[in-house]
């Protein structure tokens, strides 16, 4: 058009607008048809100022938005009903309930009657944050003003009750849609494929896989992009491909978010070079990363600790003006404490307390985790005390990262108490959760224990993982209670988990500690039969306990023939030990 010299106009600018928002092309493009549009002398209309608000929902641009609606109402235009469901919509994805609230109290004043859209998107913005019950409390408002909750209402409440780990919440969600007579759609199927699959009840999740073909849904691209991350998040890289590839037979093209989805999925399963290569195929593809795509990137550099690379990836979003979110932060803090710089850890939880970086709820709950998982007593509960001092609800993963620091300091009373807490609210436990009590008990004098937590998950329909069978029998082994672990490791290969070099390790080291080297010894040889490679550990349990015993030949006879009993091991490995006996017995 212009190159013909036919000026465009304000329909053309307004339909190039709508494009891009449904696009979801990245913000500076959206904010250059602008510029470029003003700087035209084409004046814009309401229509053009709703559609730019509704394209800052794909960032949750929330600021951007409020910036717009304030230049529109100075420049004379009234919010019409699609600026204020839009403006509120942006708040809900941007997980910022007050606000959309004063939006939907000026729509009021203004003589605007909500919707069923407008109490979806304020459901919305409650359930994203982890407000549940006032999610709840709009959806009864609604009902009381004469709405029916529809299907949008519904699958919200149980997508946000799944997400915070109450699967009963969810479930019972699912049953009141069903019994009020609201078929569910393909996006109600979703987030049950999601709840199942994020639990691992992957039986389960092939039963809605079946209820979608009853109900004559067809699965859209994102029931693929959730069997992909389902996948991904329990580490099955090869389901993770075989879905991809089924996806293209079904002949559906991939776009932003299942590349997104793809570069996550491969990560989390430890795969970070396939996750690079699926980042390339996007930009090769002609697909532009938006906010989604660099969070998945930093979420992948974190899982490595790549810091340094985390920090550049920052840098590189506020360049071509992709403002970063609370979950870049928190892939930044993962990449932090990944890397062990507890420091930058540390200054960066200060910017989110001092209000520097806004304190969102998901920003302290990953404090939270971080912490515990770097064993920091003090700065766990500092952010879980700021998570409450602010009035931010909690999940099940933040109840569980607690379980898992007082439990590995064996603060029994409280554990105890996070576990009522959870129980009073209605949070479903997790293998995470089984698994932070087994070792608790484990390392206590109650270490029968350890087994009756594994029984109950068992029980709990969930499939316990190495995790659990090596806690179990670390508990028994550590007590010199042989029968008992060798039992627990016989089930753990009946239900298909191949013992790894921990489960070996405990048992040497305990038989070692025992001075029961023949079976020790006895142990390494069916470890390296079934091809599971030794380590420093398992050498070292062995050679410390013939020096405490003072057996200092017996542990040299161990090395010289030790060749024999592991061909792989190298002769740098042999004079290691060596040199660790010399330095025991001096």
């Amino acid at each position: 058009m212009e190159e013909e010299g036919c000026r465009p106009t304000l329909i053309t600018y307004n339909v190039i607008l709508n494009v891009y928002g449904k696009m979801g092309m990245p913000w500076n493009k959206i904010v250059g048809i602008v510029d470029g549009m003003k700087s035209s002398g084409v004046a814009p209309d309401l229509y053009t100022y709703n559609t730019i608000i509704s394209c800052c929902r794909r960032g949750s641009l929330y600021e951007e938005a409020a910036e717009f609606f304030r230049e529109m109402k100075a420049l004379g235009f009234s919010p019409d009903k699609v600026t204020y469901n839009s403006l509120l919509d942006v708040y809900g994805k941007s997980r910022r309930p007050r606000e959309a609230m004063e939006v939907l109290k000026e729509m009021e004043i203004s003589g605007f009657s909500p919707t069923n859209v407008t109490y979806n998107s304020l459901i919305s913005a409650y359930a994203r944050d982890g407000l549940l019950d006032e999610a709840m409390e709009i959806k009864n408002q609604m009902v009381e003003k004469g709405m029916k909750p529809d299907v949008f209402t519904y699958t919200t409440l149980l997508s946000g009750y799944e997400k915070a780990g109450k699967d009963e919440f969810a479930e019972r969600i699912f049953n009141e849609m069903r019994s009020s007579g609201c078929k569910p759609n393909i996006c109600t199927f979703n987030a049950l494929i999601k709840m199942h699959g994020n639990r691992g009840k992957f039986e389960d999740m092939m039963k809605v896989s079946e209820e979608i073909k009853k109900c004559h849904c067809k699965p859209d691209i994102v029931t693929w992009n959730t069997l992909l991350a389902v996948f991904g998040q329990n580490g099955m890289d090869s389901e993770v491909s075989a879905v991809f590839r089924e996806m293209k037979r079904a002949g559906f093209i991939p776009e932003r978010d299942t590349f997104n989805t793809l570069i996550s999925a491969y990560s989390r399963c430890g795969n970070f070079d396939q996750s690079m290569a699926i980042y390339k195929k996007m930009l090769e593809a002609g697909v532009s990363p938006d906010l989604s795509t660099y969070n998945a990137m930093l979420a992948a550099l974190a899982r490595r600790g790549l810091w340094e690379q985390s920090e550049k990836v920052l840098e590189e979003m506020k360049n071509v003006r992709c403002k970063p979110n609370e979950l870049s932060y928190c892939s930044l803090l993962h990449a932090y404490a990944n890397g062990k710089q507890i420091e930058r850890m540390s200054i960066l939880a200060e910017e989110v307390y001092s209000g520097m970086i806004e304190p969102h709820a998901v920003l302290l709950k990953t404090l939270v985790l971080v912490n515990s998982k770097c064993d920091l007593l003090i700065e766990t509960e500092r952010a879980f005390s700021e998570l409450e001092r602010r009035g931010f609800s909690t999940d099940i993963s933040t109840l569980n990262a607690m379980i898992s620091i007082y439990g590995r300091r064996q603060m029994m009373g409280r554990t105890n108490e996070i576990l009522n807490f959870m129980k009073e609210s209605g949070f479903t436990p997790t293998l995470a959760t089984y698994n932070s009590l087994m070792y608790m008990y484990s390392r206590s004098g109650s270490f029968e224990k350890a087994e009756e937590v594994l029984r109950e998950a068992l029980v709990k329909g969930m499939k316990p993982d190495i995790i659990s069978y090596n806690t179990v029998i670390f508990a028994y082994c550590r007590n010199s209670r042989m029968k008992e672990a060798s039992r627990v490791f016989s089930e753990m290969k009946e239900v298909g988990l191949d013992p790894d070099v921990i489960t070996y390790n405990t048992f040497i080291a305990s038989y070692a500690a025992d001075s029961m080297f023949a079976e020790a010894i006895g142990v390494l040889r069916y470890m390296i039969r079934n091809n599971c490679r030794a380590n420093q550990n398992t050498y070292n349990s062995i050679v410390d306990c013939y020096c405490k015993l003072n057996c200092v030949d017996e542990a040299g006879t161990f090395i010289a023939n030790l060749s024999e009993l592991d061909p792989h091991v190298s002769k740098d490995e042999e004079r290691r030990l060596s040199e660790r006996i010399r330095k025991k017995w001096t």
